[in-house]
């Protein structure tokens, strides 16, 4: 008898319909699953085997075809067990074969026929909403992901045994409901603050100027300054996430199944901190069947190198890509998958390897040539995506003992949404919303001078020797700064501050 179950595949991100189609015809006992399947699902036939015997369910002693239709789209992982099981049920006359096809079903079976979590359940229930399913049958613990998703019932079981107690009408399962109440909880709980940095105004400065317009933002200095406190604060002076960006979020970690069962969705920007023994691999995504890399779990949040000469050229020049357009697509014999990876960089390195070259309290014992070869490390193109440039000197003996309430972070945010409402209005209609991601048109359109500050930038500009490059970065960070004081035009002061957090431009020896 020949039954059809619907599924997903997981792609990337986004979930593609699956027909999971099993035959039970006579023949010598043997389970065959075809349809490009991976190592993983080849095992299901003998997961499926035992939880239905387990489950108090006779296993025929017949041969069963599984097909996994397209046959062209690569399947992996174990979500598919469910779906087997329950067609396998339906073959043999055991289960109705109605009610079943208004569910997309998957999960994972265990031996004795409980269901365990997958990856990417929100993305099956886009998925399920989108092809017009009445709902979608998933394993208890991916309850609370997928329900965030509305126009679609997000129906849990525990085991086998209760995904055939409903489809047989003998148990009735609410559909679960997002739990708005722990969202609202998480949102802006970060367990640092700006407040506790003493000292570093300037370097605060930057960092507020890097978030209000989006600009990436690279910070040298001597070991102790304080470039790692700053840095994991960053999330804390980001706008909070629309409902849209924390969903996009969520479908990163939970391809990534790095979601956790307490998790429903991501309502926090992400900040991420690889290990400078990180592989390009690691860092963009990949595998035979691409994951999503560091870039993508940063993916509306902040990518933080620390100690950025450290990691391998190779992997640093990966970046280029993500850092241009905002996304990152990775090829391989059978599939192409593309990750969205649009994130704040933020990177931290010393001035030279010892880390103490331009430092009074300290003597620096590196030659010119071994710093010549550390800051070789890091290319001028990928330098070149890097907008501000901040100095973070050692903390000043005064500033550390003193008294005085540093601002918070919220006080930092205010501003910065102030700046991001203002960015909204002059750019979503071309589909931008940032400073940092205006293109030569646009900073030709909304980055106009006055004829004084153009005659400063002027005489900036030749006498450094500043690329256009350099010129235009210049014209974005002004735009952000008069963007913070709510000034329409950019004055000669903007000018100035913008051209203090170019000093790499300025040759740093």
């Amino acid at each position: 008898m020949l039954a059809q179950v619907h599924s997903g595949a997981l792609v990337g991100i986004d979930a593609h319909p699956v027909q999971v189609e099993i035959d039970v015809y006579n023949g010598l006992p043997a389970v065959t699953v075809v349809g490009l399947p991976d190592s993983a699902v080849k095992e299901s036939a003998a997961r499926v085997k035992s939880a239905i015997v387990n489950s108090g369910f006779p296993f025929p002693a017949r041969r069963i075809t599984v097909n996994l239709a397209p046959a062209g789209l690569r399947k992996e992982g174990s979500g598919f067990d469910l779906p087997i099981a329950l067609g396998v049920l339906i073959g043999l006359g055991l289960l109705p074969s109605e009610k079943i096809g208004n569910y997309l079903i998957v999960g994972e079976l265990s031996l004795d026929g409980s269901v365990k979590e997958v990856r990417g359940a929100l993305s099956v229930a886009i998925a399920a909403r989108d092809m017009g399913f009445q709902g979608i049958i998933v394993p208890e613990s991916n309850m609370g992901e997928a329900a965030v998703v509305e126009g679609v019932d997000i129906l849990g079981v525990s085991s086998l045994v209760t995904a055939v107690a409903f489809l047989t009408g003998r148990v009735a399962i609410e559909p679960a409901k997002p739990n708005l109440d722990q969202m609202a909880k998480n949102i802006g709980n970060y367990a640092v603050d700006f407040r506790d940095i003493k000292g570093q105004e300037y370097a605060k400065r930057a960092v507020e100027v890097a978030a209000a317009g989006g600009h990436n933002v690279l910070m040298v200095g001597p070991p102790g300054s304080g470039k790692t406190m700053l840095s994991q604060r960053v999330p804390t002076i980001l706008p909070e996430p629309v409902f849209e960006e924390a969903l996009e979020t969520t479908r990163i970690y939970s391809a990534a199944g790095l979601l956790g069962k307490e998790k429903s969705i991501i309502t926090r920007r992400p900040f991420r901190s690889p290990h400078h023994t990180v592989s390009d691999a690691g860092l963009i995504g990949g595998g035979a069947i691409p994951r999503p890399g560091e870039v993508s779990l940063a993916h509306n949040g902040v990518l933080f190198l620390d100690e950025m000469p450290e990691f391998r050229k190779n992997v640093l020049e990966v970046l280029r890509q993500p850092l241009e357009d905002g996304d990152v697509t990775i090829s391989r014999a059978h599939i192409a998958v593309t990750f969205p990876a649009r994130f704040m960089l933020v990177a931290a390195m010393n001035p030279c390897p010892c880390g103490y070259r331009g430092d009074p309290k300290h003597e620096c014992l590196c030659s010119r040539q071994n710093i010549e070869r550390y800051w070789a490390k890091i290319s001028g193109p990928l330098l070149d995506r890097i907008d501000i440039h901040v100095e973070v000197p050692s903390v000043e003996w005064r500033d550390l003992t003193g008294k005085e309430e540093s601002e918070s972070s919220e006080q930092i945010r205010n501003r910065v949404n102030r700046a991001r409402n203002i960015q909204l209005d002059r750019l979503s209609k071309h589909k931008i919303f940032s400073n940092s991601q205006m293109k030569s048109s646009l900073i030709k359109k909304y980055c106009s001078l006055g004829q004084d500050s153009l005659n400063f930038l002027e005489k900036v500009v030749e006498r450094l020797g500043l690329s256009a490059r350099a010129y235009h970065r210049i014209l974005k960070i002004a735009r952000t700064l008069a963007d913070l004081e709510g000034s329409e035009n950019i004055g000669s002061d903007h000018v100035s501050e913008a051209i203090q957090y170019r000093s790499l431009d300025r040759r740093y020896d």
